[in-house]
């Protein structure tokens, strides 16, 4: 526990460009991505720790989530279909509870329950959220294979209804790397439940 917290105390220093987005106050797309390290997580059955240096993959999809909001439970189904979808291509999607009042008992057991299939961490310093400059849940951040972030906000244009999704801007920001090409949206106001940071 002690090294997570020195891991994670670094974050906030990390995190300081002299621009920030035009919806993110603390990253901006074209920075490198704050690096964290010992996330207590859960990956399918296993227990395990998240740490960006050991994500491999060429694009990394990281999500601020929150079991108990409405948002976040209603774009689950399109986490778990964009795995699955990405299942044999260079990409991961992990996610990343900020909430004060979680635990990685919750996490377990809601992750088994609603059959999730990507790696579900917990940052109870909430140092992380704090670093991605992080304000509401779901919000994403698009990572390529160097580690800069190259879109920041939400999933798709419907925060509540599947059906209504018109413009899918973390698939098309990912495809687009895959590609190696130009990403048209780099950054959209995120939907969701506000974070709540202890002061």
């Amino acid at each position: 526990m002690r090294k997570m917290f020195l891991a994670l105390a670094g974050l906030a220093l990390i995190a300081s460009p002299v621009l920030a987005g035009k919806f993110n106050k603390v990253v901006s797309v074209g920075d490198k991505a704050p690096v964290f390290s010992g996330i207590p997580a859960i990956t399918g059955d296993q227990e395990t720790s998240l740490s960006l240096s050991d994500l491999k993959e060429d694009v990394v999809v990281l999500v601020f989530m929150n079991n108990e909001c409405p948002v976040v439970t209603a774009v689950e189904d399109r986490l778990i279909d964009f795995v699955n979808d990405y299942k044999g291509k260079s990409v991961k999607l992990v996610g990343v509870s900020v909430i004060r009042n979680d635990s990685l008992s919750k996490i377990k057991a809601y992750y088994k329950k609603k059959g999730e299939n990507f790696t579900y961490g917990l940052d109870e310093t909430q140092a992380m959220g704090k670093a991605y400059g992080a304000t509401n849940t779901p919000q994403f951040f698009v990572l390529d294979k160097s580690r800069t972030i190259r879109y920041t906000g939400a999933m798709d244009d419907s925060p509540n209804k599947e059906d209504a999704v018109k413009k899918t801007y973390v698939r098309d920001a990912v495809d687009a790397l895959l590609a190696g090409k130009e990403i048209e949206v780099t950054e959209t106001k995120t939907i969701g439940c506000g974070i709540g940071y202890a002061k």
